[in-house]
């Protein structure tokens, strides 16, 4: 399980996905699959977890790495582009976006 502390001097990624109930177990398979498959053999990662609204029509990534240019490395590998092909496909958008943490509680 990934810790969530303000002292962590790694890379926290946050991603968002959007899609309908149609798609999001496909999607959450697809993730699921990247991660246990790719993400987490990748240099520098630490932990994530996954998360689906009730609704299905979000999902929600929490990751941590190392560093910066270990998550910005996993995304150049010639697996996560085609993977990431394939999940733009099963949702409206998603972003992923890099955070510092604050504070912890």
């Amino acid at each position: 399980m990934a810790e969530i502390s303000k002292d962590f001097t790694g890379q926290t990624v946050i991603c968002t996905f959007e899609m309908t109930p149609a798609t999001a177990i496909e999607l959450m398979e697809a993730l699921q699959s990247a991660y246990a498959e790719c993400i987490s053999k990748s240099a520098g990662f630490i932990g994530a977890g996954l998360h689906m609204n009730d609704a299905h029509t979000r999902i929600a990534t929490y990751s941590k790495w190392e560093k910066r240019g270990d998550y910005q490395a996993m995304l150049r590998s010639p697996e996560m582009i085609t993977r990431n092909r394939h999940i733009a496909t099963l949702c409206r958008s998603f972003e992923p976006v890099m955070y510092e943490v604050a504070a912890d509680f």
